[in-house]
């Protein structure tokens, strides 16, 4: 059986130095600020981020150039017989949609594309799993359709603490946006699949937690009764918050190792700072 390489984007949360440890690459993402290109953790730092965000600097994402991924997976290919690529949700990006038309056209039996609808830190486990299966001998074809299989079984509940973000983004109305700040609202998005929805209405940071905490819990009682689920954790707020709200959820779900990791900056972009999640992802059976 040939070596299987396991290629992921910064969606994941991955950083680079972190993807040299782990043995996987990472392609970095790219973003138009103030109509420059920046790549994230390449010349764009997470603090660097959130300081040109607070300035209201004009901020776009972007897909990955046909020819950076390319340039890639070539380069990956002359030491490895196959290449698993994970990128962000189909139902968020089009970027998975070109990559598996590029794989297709000149790439066929040597590079797999994995649409299992995953982003963030649930992404960063999906390369976990697909690294494990490389290791257990798997082939491409076969870790694509393992993590495939599994595309649905995954939940994330974020909490925005500011609606300025989604209204520049064109995702809530000028209106609900001001409406919404002067009743002080922190909204609670779910990603459940393809994409980003609204939940619920919080009056406050504490009431926000306890819905998504419970949410998690009615996921783990109904839609993954019986499964065995990683748990984790994310954000766009201090440290000191972040280790809070991570001890909230372990105090909430005993028994659990929360592993706990900053929002990409992609959907950082869209909420902006001081936001919490809370994800799962089932566990893959080997």
């Amino acid at each position: 059986m040939g070596k299987v390489a396991i290629l992921t984007d910064s969606n994941s949360g991955i950083t680079q130095s972190q993807a040299k440890e782990m043995g996987v690459s990472v392609l970095p993402m790219p973003f138009f600020i103030n109509e420059k290109t920046y790549f994230e953790d390449i010349n764009l730092t997470q603090e660097e981020f959130y300081n040109l965000l607070k300035e209201d600097s004009d901020i776009t994402t972007s897909m990955p150039a046909p020819g950076d991924v390319t340039d890639r997976w070539d380069e990956l290919l002359k030491d490895h017989d196959q290449v698993v690529y994970i990128p962000m949700s189909s139902g968020l990006s089009s970027s998975c949609s070109a990559a598996m038309m590029l794989a297709e056209e000149d790439y066929e039996g040597k590079v797999f594309v994995v649409d299992n609808q995953r982003i963030s830190v649930t992404m960063r486990q999906s390369v976990l799993d697909a690294k494990e299966l490389a290791e257990k001998g798997y082939d491409g074809a076969a870790i694509k359709e393992i993590l495939e299989k599994e595309k649905f079984e995954s939940s994330i509940y974020i909490m925005v603490d500011t609606l300025y973000y989604l209204k520049k983004g064109g995702r809530i109305t000028p209106a609900a946006a001001a409406l919404g700040t002067f009743l002080k609202l922190k909204p609670v998005l779910q990603i459940q699949g393809e994409k980003l929805d609204s939940f619920a209405k919080a009056r406050t940071v504490k009431q926000a937690k306890t819905i998504m905490l419970q949410a998690m819990h009615d996921d783990f009682d109904k839609r993954f009764a019986g499964k065995k689920m990683h748990l984790c954790a994310a954000y766009t707020c201090s440290g000191e918050e972040a280790a809070a709200w991570k001890k909230e959820i372990e105090e909430s779900f005993p028994g659990y190792e929360i592993v706990m990791n900053p929002l990409s900056l992609s959907v950082s972009c869209h909420i902006g700072d001081g936001a919490v999640a809370i994800a799962c992802s089932k566990e893959i059976e080997y």
